[in-house]
Parts: C-alpha cells; sequence; structure tokens
C-alpha cells in the first residue's frame, strides 16, 4: 500500500486530503479495499481503490525542495500562448489540472495570470484561474507547513515582479485618442 491512515495525498483536481481510513468493501461480488481521503478544501470524502490509486494519479504532496521547481514555473514569460479560442484553451488547461501534477497546475495558473493582463478572461477561464491558485496554494502551504495567506503572498509578488518588467510606461504627453461624433 502506498499511504497509511492519516498521511496526506493529491487527488487529482481536488487537491490534498488526509487518508481517514483503509476499508475493505464488498462490491459487485468483489472484495476490495479502498482509502478513505478527506479532501481539506472541500470536505469532500473520496473512496480510492488501493490498487488504482496510482494509475488515477494519487500521489504524494510536494516536498519542500521540489516547492522552488513550481515557484520556478510561476516565473517563466518567455512562454507561448497560443492563439486559440477560449474553450479550446480551457479543454487544454482543465486536461493539465486533472493530471494532478503541481507543475502543470503551475503552468496553467501561470498562464492564465499572463492572458488576463492582456484582454478579458471567459467565466470559465476566470474559474479555472481560482481553481488553479487554489489547488497550487494549498499544497505548497502543506509541503511548506505555513499558512495559505502567506503562500498566496508569494505567489502574488512573483506575478507583481514578473508584471511591473512587461509594463512599459505610458508615453509622455502622448496624443489622447478621441472619438469623433457621429
Amino acid at each position: 500500500m502506498l499511504f497509511n491512515v492519516n498521511d496526506q495525498a493529491v487527488y487529482p483536481a481536488h487537491g490534498v486530503g488526509t487518508i481517514r481510513g483503509i476499508e475493505t468493501r464488498e462490491i459487485a461480488g468483489k472484495r476490495q479495499t479502498f482509502y478513505i481521503l478527506k479532501v481539506l478544501d472541500t470536505g469532500m470524502t473520496i473512496m480510492v481503490p488501493t490498487n488504482n490509486a496510482r494509475a488515477i494519479g494519487m500521489r504524494e504532496v510536494i516536498s519542500k525542495d521540489e516547492v522552488e521547481t513550481i515557484y520556478d514555473v510561476l516565473r517563466q514569460r518567455d512562454v507561448r500562448i497560443e492563439n486559440q479560442t477560449w474553450n479550446r484553451r480551457y479543454r487544454e488547461y482543465m486536461g493539465k489540472i486533472k493530471t494532478g501534477s503541481l507543475v502543470e497546475i503551475a503552468k496553467v495558473l501561470r498562464d492564465l495570470s499572463i492572458l488576463k493582463n492582456e484582454k478579458p478572461l471567459s467565466f470559465g477561464e476566470r474559474k479555472m484561474l481560482d481553481t488553479a491558485k487554489n489547488l497550487l496554494v494549498k499544497e505548497i502551504s502543506v509541503a511548506l507547513g505555513t499558512s495559505e495567506e502567506s503562500v498566496e503572498q508569494k505567489v502574488q509578488s512573483i506575478f507583481r515582479e514578473h508584471q511591473s518588467y512587461r509594463q512599459s510606461p505610458a508615453p509622455i504627453n502622448a496624443p489622447s485618442q478621441s472619438r469623433a461624433a457621429v
């Protein structure tokens, strides 16, 4: 078995949870053992077959050493965001979130944050941005044993420092654009 009772684990697209128990149940005439995972963020309880946990992407919380790698992904700005419709982008990013990989989730958060500075996000993209941020902040805070607020401040500071060098100041005495009356 991969996990024990009271271990913390990550379930794809739901985030960090605690193994509350390991139970054997009979389903369709077969006895199966399950992890009983309670998701920290929502309180949802998920039964995960122990023999299938890895295949569905359940994994350990990242280590403290891996946190800086995640921050490095957020700092990357030399990325190319495909010029595609919002719903195609949404499907692509949802696929990344469903992998459960924090690196992929960080890429979604980074890309949507960059895009948000360039144009308004659709409702679905805004929700996805929030989901990616929540998943990332929760797992890093658990990995570091620190508050979610301090992790969120760190993430915001990464985006602020990179946003400031991307924005050039408006030219001084630039002619204002006015619309002619029709």
